[in-house]
């Protein structure tokens, strides 16, 4: 009876193998439209602002877009190593998170730049999340 069940669970965790293959490759398109679709985004929003002479000010904005992709980026690396591997390493999602703490970090300092124009309440906030 052991002898009948094998076959079973072998194509059982073929399947499995085979829909998280799906998924991860779904993922990884969503991922990389997304990417696209920032850094075009972000690319015609500096064009604009360099056209406008308008750079200085949306450059808190244009840093946070690029940031953003490249934390997707990074994702789209963690997706492509687990079709690869077939197992999630750690290390790219400790990049993914480090990325993402950098990115608040300079965002929030760039937007203290604007110190003198905030209420007490919300600079105090700021102080907190720095």
């Amino acid at each position: 009876m052991a002898v009948e069940r094998a076959p079973s669970r072998v194509w059982i965790a073929r399947g499995f193998t085979a829909v998280e293959d799906v998924v991860y490759i779904g993922l990884g398109i969503l991922l990389a439209a997304s990417a696209m679709a920032l850094l075009i985004s972000g690319f015609v929003s500096f064009v604009e602002a360099v056209r406008n002479g308008d750079l200085a000010n949306n450059i808190i904005v244009l840093l946070d877009q690029m940031l953003l992709v490249l934390l997707i980026v990074e994702l789209l690396y963690t997706v492509q190593v687990s079709i690869r591997e077939h197992s999630i390493v750690p290390e790219p999602f400790l990049l993914v998170g480090v990325i993402a703490a950098i990115r608040r970090v300079l965002v929030v300092t760039a937007e203290f730049g604007h110190v003198s124009q905030l209420p007490p309440a919300t600079l105090q906030r700021f102080l907190y999340e720095l």
